[in-house]
C-alpha cells in the first residue's frame, strides 16, 4: 500500500522571490507535490516551478494543469522537458480541459479527443524516435523531433476531470487524475467507479491510479477566522464545482445568488451564504485539527494525494508552516487505498 502524499497547489500570482520562500518552508516541512495552478490570466506556470526547483532537492513539480486549447501540445512538451531538466527528473505532466476559456474567445470542442491526443503528441515528442503522430485534431509529421535532450521521455501524467468520460480516459491514460475544488469523501468511492472501466480497458488493475483531491485551504490558530477566510475563497468557484459533484445537492437557487454578488464584487457577501456543512465539502478550513480530521476523511475514503490549495493560511508561508508542523504529522498516511 503507498503512503498518502501531500501535496500544495499555489497560485500563479506570486513573485519569483515569494515563490522560492515559500518552496523552501513547504520541503522543510515535508511537503511530497508542489503544483502551480495554470488559471486562466494569471501567470504562466512555468516561471514558478522552475523557481521552486532550483531552491528544493526533493519535492515533485507540476502544473496543474495546462490545457491543449490556450498552448499547443508541442508548448506543453516543451515547458514539461524544461521542468523536468531544471528539477533532475521531479516533474509531472498535469493536463486538464481547462475552464472560463470563453473569456479569451476560446472554444472547446472534442475535449475527450484534445486530450487524448495531446497526451499521445507530447510523450510521442518527448520519445524522440522521430515516430511522428497523426490525430483527429494534432498531428506530429514523421521525422520530426526534438532538437535538444530531455531528461526523461515519461514524466508521469495527471489528468483533472471529474465527468464519467473524461475519468474513465484518464483511468487509461494517467497515473494520477485529480478533481480539484473539493474535500468531500463521498467523491472517492465515485471517481474509483468512473476509473474503473477505464483502468480495466487498459490492462490495468482497478485501483491502480491515484486519486488527488484538492481545494482551497486557510488553516489558521484563530479558527473562525480561517473559514471566514475560505467562504469567500470558495463562493468564487462554488458556481463551478457545485453542479460538478453528484453526491451534493447545492441548491440551485443558492448557486445563483453566490454569482450574482461574486460578480457584484460582495465576496463577503456571497460567503455568508455558505453554509458550515457545504464548506467543509468545497474546502479545507479552520484550525489546524480541524484541517487534518478532514484530510483524514478524505485519506480514509481513498485519497492517494491530498492537496492544500492557496492560500494555505491567513498568511500563506504561516499556513504552509502549521500544514507542516501541525496538520501533517496528525494523518495517519498509511490509511489511503488510492
Amino acid at each position: 500500500m503507498r503512503e498518502v502524499e501531500i501535496g500544495l497547489g499555489l497560485q500563479s500570482n506570486l513573485s519569483l522571490p515569494e515563490y522560492a520562500r515559500l518552496a523552501t518552508a513547504a520541503e522543510a516541512h515535508g511537503i511530497d507535490v508542489l503544483s502551480v495552478f495554470a488559471d486562466l490570466l494569471f501567470q504562466p506556470p512555468l516561471p514558478a516551478l522552475l523557481e521552486m526547483a532550483r531552491v528544493t532537492g526533493r519535492v515533485r513539480l507540476g502544473a496543474a494543469c495546462w490545457n491543449p486549447y490556450s498552448m499547443h501540445p508541442y508548448e506543453i512538451a516543451g515547458q514539461l522537458a524544461a521542468l523536468d531538466s531544471a528539477s533532475d527528473g521531479r516533474a509531472y505532466l498535469g493536463l486538464a480541459r481547462g475552464t472560463w476559456l470563453g473569456d479569451i474567445g476560446l472554444t472547446q470542442p472534442r475535449p475527450l479527443t484534445h486530450l487524448r491526443e495531446a497526451v499521445q503528441f507530447i510523450y510521442r515528442l518527448l520519445a524522440g524516435d522521430g515516430a511522428g503522430f497523426r490525430g483527429k485534431v494534432f498531428e506530429l509529421a514523421p521525422g520530426v523531433a526534438l532538437r535538444y535532450e530531455t531528461h526523461r521521455p515519461d514524466p508521469p501524467l495527471l489528468i483533472g476531470a471529474w465527468g464519467p468520460r473524461a475519468v474513465a480516459m484518464a483511468g487509461s491514460l494517467a497515473q494520477e487524475i485529480k478533481i480539484g475544488g473539493t474535500a468531500n469523501p463521498a467523491m472517492l468511492p465515485v471517481m474509483r467507479r468512473r476509473l474503473e472501466p477505464g483502468e480495466r480497458a487498459a490492462g490495468r488493475e482497478p485501483g491502480e491510479v491515484r486519486i488527488v483531491v484538492g481545494a482551497v485551504t486557510v488553516v489558521d490558530l484563530d479558527g473562525a477566522a480561517a473559514r471566514r477566510r475560505a467562504r469567500r475563497e470558495v463562493a468564487m468557484y462554488l458556481g463551478v464545482v457545485g453542479d460538478l459533484d453528484p453526491t451534493v445537492d447545492v441548491p440551485h437557487e443558492l448557486l445563483t445568488d453566490i454569482k450574482a454578488r461574486v460578480a457584484a464584487g460582495d465576496h463577503d457577501g456571497a460567503g455568508s451564504l455558505i453554509s458550515d456543512e457545504l464548506l467543509d465539502l468545497f474546502a479545507f478550513s479552520g484550525t489546524p485539527d480541524q484541517v487534518a480530521a478532514q484530510a483524514q476523511r478524505l485519506i480514509d475514503a481513498g485519497a492517494g494525494r491530498v492537496e492544500f490549495g492557496t492560500p494555505q493560511g491567513l498568511d500563506t508561508l504561516r499556513g504552509i508552516e502549521l500544514i507542516g508542523s501541525r496538520v501533517v504529522p496528525a494523518l495517519d498516511r498509511s490509511a489511503g487505498r488510492g
